[in-house]
């Protein structure tokens, strides 16, 4: 994807300002569609990325038995409202023959929760992006996360917790469970 267009989103935050009744040319305000535009384009930055390029470096092992990271943590955007989501992930899988560093798993979260997203495809995006690039036997991804569209607005509920998980590859139903007890 192309570079983002920062011009165009400082216009749609003024906009934006002048239609809530504000005056974005205040003291407080004036620089605030510079900053907006900024930050969006850091959020975004998973767009311009691939995922490919953190799982590429890959190093040999013998051992099939499960490699877990967990507790890395992210933020992202709910494509529904653009209210941000944050939460953790944690990542299992069997490798067969290779693995990778672990950092190149958690920018692989990276790169999928620096897009517009909805926690379900996030959490599938990670466990596709793992599966296919490492040629795991076996990947299983768990995420929880708060959403702010949820806590701040709307039903207004703080501290709830949606979970979600993906697993892919052929795993005992028990064993999924066992890995995913760990996971947490």
């Amino acid at each position: 994807m192309k570079s983002i267009d920062k011009e165009k989103i400082q216009k749609a935050v003024t906009m934006i300002l002048e239609a809530i009744g504000e005056d974005p040319s205040r003291e407080g305000l004036i620089d605030t569609p510079k900053r907006v535009s900024t930050m969006y384009e850091e959020l975004s930055a998973g767009y311009r990325d691939d995922e490919k390029t953190h799982l590429a470096k890959t190093f040999d092992v013998e051992s099939s038995d499960w490699v877990i990271e967990k507790d890395v943590t992210f933020s992202s955007m709910c494509e529904h409202h653009l209210m941000p989501f944050f939460g953790k992930m944690a990542i299992a899988y069997i490798p067969t023959g290779k693995v990778v560093g672990l950092s190149k798993l958690a920018r692989t979260v990276e790169v999928f929760a620096r897009r517009l997203q909805l926690q379900e495809r996030l959490t599938n995006n990670v466990a596709d992006a793992v599966a296919s690039n490492l040629q795991a036997k076996c990947v299983i991804v768990l995420c929880e996360a708060e959403h702010t569209c949820m806590t701040s607005r709307g039903v207004k509920k703080v501290g709830s917790k949606t979970i979600t998980y993906s697993v892919r590859g052929e795993v005992e139903e028990s064993q999924i469970n066992s890995i995913i007890a760990l996971m947490r």
